[in-house]
């Protein structure tokens, strides 16, 4: 007899940790790590400089919340802008700035995307997510959020960037556990862009391999015309092999 796989609420909160410091680490083609501690709180709350939160469920129920400090939050917004092309002199400097949160929300709304795909495949359940809301909170503000859970398990951990900037990610979900009852097998991950690149080179190869006319061919070379100013014609019949 095997002995069964058993994940806690714990374990699928590493799977959110994964998804956070993977999907910052890609975007902002930087270095984000998180802690091996997690801290056990009471509840969870929003807190400066900029928060964030989204509420999900489905196989359990639960609630996201991640605190940026202003700094943490404008090396984030500003290396992902870099690596997505557009120019340094073009972007906000301050955390308050619409498109800050706007930016960072939608790392938000990648991260749980991220998370609720590996969720999916690696416990066989399925849960769906709100949409994440972004707040920009005054020192003196602290906001709590009720996500109505029965036996709720809160938990906190810290995060670090590239330049040691840190935020906190907080969690909050029911009680719960899953058991593995039976061998299945992953859906196969794979790289939508590495995907399209593969077919993309294939494609191009084939239609110059099969698809492509010798006269399409010929267009691609230094037209003949170009030359019968300086080639009388029985040399051009000689070059063209008549």
């Amino acid at each position: 007899m095997t002995t069964n796989t058993i994940v806690t609420s714990d374990d699928i909160l590493l799977k959110l940790c994964h998804s956070v410091a993977h999907v910052l680490s890609h975007t902002s083609a930087s270095h984000v790590s998180h802690a091996g501690m997690v801290q056990s709180i009471t509840r969870t709350r929003l807190k400066p400089d900029l928060g964030c939160f989204s509420i999900f469920d489905g196989g359990f129920s639960g609630l996201v919340v991640i605190n940026f400090s202003a700094s943490a939050a404008i090396e984030i917004y500003r290396r992902y802008m870099l690596n997505m092309g557009m120019p340094e002199a073009e972007l906000a400097f301050s955390h308050t700035s619409d498109e800050v949160g706007n930016v960072m929300g939608e790392l938000m709304n990648q991260i749980l995307g991220d998370f609720i795909n590996k969720i999916s495949k690696e416990l066989q359940t399925s849960i769906s997510q709100s949409q994440p809301k972004m707040l920009t909170i005054n020192k003196e503000l602290t906001i709590s959020i009720d996500a109505n859970l029965d036996d709720p398990v809160a938990r906190r951990v810290s995060f670090k960037t590239e330049n040691n900037h840190i935020f906190y990610l907080e969690f909050a979900m029911d009680k719960t556990e899953f058991i593995k009852l039976d061998e299945f097998e992953y859906d196969e991950e794979f790289d939508p862009d590495s995907l399209l690149e593969q077919h993309g080179q294939n494609g191009n190869h084939t239609a110059t391999s099969n698809t492509v006319s010798p006269w399409t061919k010929m267009a691609d070379k230094p037209a003949i015309a170009s030359q019968l100013n300086d080639v009388d014609a029985d040399d051009l019949l000689d070059q063209l092999g008549i």
